[in-house]
């Protein structure tokens, strides 16, 4: 890696305040190798970090956290905030076990006012800072940065309408990297907008205000005249720019260019002169300074590690999420009152050959996984069957409009889960480790948990066939080991044995599978004989069924990659006991999550960190003994 003079001049973010705008640039620069030089060793989110460079020096240079405080919508964009706030020396250590987090995290820094990792939570955090600070008598300021992308969940709305209607002193940067600057703008608009967001005005303004405002009688329509006067000039000169900002209730000021470092430090000086809440429209460019990622921004939002000459190389792999690909095409040719859903993430949940082939059958509703389960629900009642691919962290989004609009009427809606279980560096906010304790809680749910490509196509077609009610398919991040990939295909979703034996039974969930069968085979050469059961259907149990698999069992355990102490093993004990089972069992060993956060680490050392690899499980057998 190249010096870094500037970078490492960096001893403190109020150091970024002292720079040059030459310095300031050169900054920029630096950053952008940094962050480029480690997202291509550790993988992490490239293309939105590259984006906010600018934004990040200015703001820095404007505000000075901690007392001032810095909410970014999501997080993935905040690789430049985290090298400027104290950690340039552990940025090697982005994204592995132990090391710095993917996202703001606020047990990481001191500089980090609020974790995040879902969308669209950002201005609410904001506001909640903000009020908080008036009522300790904290004059330090807040801003919330959010995406266009996060712009389109309602929680942003809420927080938004909230802020408005109180007239806090929030600031909000909206950074658009998809929209480009409204060539209808014009000259006139762009020197009106200088007027209305220079210090001079807002002055002029205020007082005119106060002084129309003390004149008995008259002063209040007189004001409210201006008011209307002006909305109407604004609207005719400015027809094509977004004005719900303004009536919601914020002081609207943009678009800029989001990498002019200048022209954000003023904006952003100005936005702390004024009484009430700011938005400031600001476009950037996803990927800015890497060609490769500027050229195709959606294929370095989130990369693995990749060669930065050569840049990510597409895999032809198969995954988990390529056969759900190919089975949505298969299965929605096959039944026409199929319809898939996303939110925002087509490609990323293998929906983008179903929209080629069935457009019309096809609907992303953008960042709004709340709205995208209870539409699937108003189309379950008319008929249609829905397929809602979901990541498992962004599904308890949805909880309620699972639990309320959909299972409590026993609808039919498939909920695919992608990135289920143990995901890896993304870190705590991304683990897909809750969903089979919510899905336990709630009435008329079939929770299914495919060890294979083969079953996970096979239970796509049951949920949309056979399934009743809500039906979730749970699979998870990446591919198929080898041994899973022999296990044959088996029509219904019951229980099956995988590996016969007396002494102790394995149950396993999904592709912990791997697991269960390693762990059987060493345990074999050690003279204990395991039944290694694959569990395949979560909720509801099949109790007959495992009366039959478990009637001639003394000792049982059971390896989910879900928290345990809500999950299938507890589930299943509690069964057993209403049956009259339990007393039979000398051993009954519940392994998965413990019931923490789970850190960023890849998926093999979080396993044994958790105690759930195949060495954990002989050495339970092993204690039973």
């Amino acid at each position: 890696m190249d010096d870094h003079p500037i970078l490492d001049s960096i001893k403190k973010p109020e150091d970024v305040a002292e720079l040059s705008f030459e310095d300031c640039r050169k900054l920029s620069e630096e950053l952008r190798d940094v962050i480029v030089d480690r997202v291509s060793q550790n993988g992490g989110h490239l293309a939105s970090s590259l984006g906010v460079i600018e934004l990040t020096i200015a703001l820095l240079s404007e505000f000075t956290p901690p007392h001032d405080q810095i909410v970014w919508d999501v997080g993935h964009q905040a690789y430049a905030y985290k090298l400027l706030t104290g950690r340039k020396d552990q940025f090697h250590t982005l994204r592995k076990f132990g090391g710095v987090s993917g996202f703001p995290k606020q047990s990481e820094s001191i500089y980090d006012s609020f974790g995040v990792g879902h969308s669209s939570t950002s201005v609410s955090a904001a506001l909640g800072l903000l009020r908080a600070k008036k009522l300790k008598g904290d004059d330090g300021h807040v801003v919330a940065v959010i995406g266009d992308g996060a712009m389109t969940g309602g929680m942003a709305f809420e927080g938004l309408n909230d802020t408005g209607h109180f007239s806090e002193n929030l600031t909000v940067i909206l950074n658009d990297n998809q929209m480009s600057i409204d060539k209808n703008v014009g000259g006139l608009s762009r020197a009106l907008a200088e007027l209305r967001s220079s210090k001079e005005y807002i002055k002029v303004k205020s007082r005119v205000e106060r002084f129309l405002l003390a004149i008995p009688l008259i002063g209040r329509p007189i004001a409210r005249f201006i008011r209307m006067i002006k909305t109407a000039f604004r609207l005719f000169i400015r027809r094509n720019v977004p004005v719900i900002f303004e009536d919601l209730g914020f002081q609207y000021f943009g678009p800029f260019d989001g990498h002019n470092i200048a022209l954000l430090k003023k904006k952003l000086e100005i936005s702390k002169e004024i009484d009430g809440p700011v938005l400031i429209h600001i476009v950037t460019k996803k990927g800015k300074g890497y060609p490769l990622a500027e050229e195709n921004p959606s294929a370095y939002h989130g990369v693995s590690a990749f060669d930065k000459e050569k840049g990510v190389v597409p895999s032809d792999k198969m995954t988990f999420t390529k056969c759900f690909s190919s089975s949505m095409v298969r299965i929605g040719q096959k039944y026409e009152n199929v319809v898939a859903i996303c939110a925002a993430m087509m490609t990323s949940t293998g929906l983008a050959e179903f929209r080629k082939h069935m457009k019309l059958r096809f609907f992303d509703v953008g960042i709004a996984e709340e709205h995208a389960v209870t539409m699937a629900a108003g189309m379950a009642t008319n008929g249609f069957i829905p397929v809602v691919a979901l990541y498992s962290t962004f599904a308890q989004r949805a909880y309620d409009q699972m639990l309320h609009d959909v299972c409590l009427q026993n609808l039919h809606v498939v909920l695919a889960l992608d990135r289920a279980g143990i995901v890896g560096a993304d870190g705590m906010t991304h683990q897909g480790i809750y969903d089979i304790s919510m899905m336990i809680s709630m009435p008329n749910v079939t929770l299914l948990s495919p060890c294979n490509y083969a079953e996970l196509d096979r239970m796509l077609e049951w949920a949309v066939a056979e399934g009743k009610g809500l039906v979730a398919v749970r699979y998870p991040r990446g591919g198929q080991s080898d041994a899973l990939s022999e296990i044959p295909v088996l029509d219904g979703i019951g229980p099956r044995v995988l590996r016969e034996g007396n002494d102790v039974a394995i149950l396993s969930l999904g592709i912990m599978a791997d697991q269960a069968l390693e762990a059987a085979s060493i345990l074999d050469e050690k003279g204990i004989h395991c039944r290694v059961i694959d569990v395949r259907c979560v909720k509801p149990l099949d109790m007959e069924a495992w009366r039959n698999l478990l009637g001639d069992i003394t000792s049982v355990v059971t390896i989910e990659d879900g928290i345990v102490h809500a999950g299938f093993g507890k589930y299943l004990l509690s069964c057993l006991e209403d049956e009259n089972m339990f007393l039979q069992f000398k051993h009954f060993v519940t392994l998965g999550v413990s019931d923490k956060p789970l850190v960023a680490g890849d998926r093999k050392t979080l396993l044994k960190n958790e105690h759930m690899d195949a060495e954990s499980i002989v050495e339970e057998v092993l204690s039973m003994k």
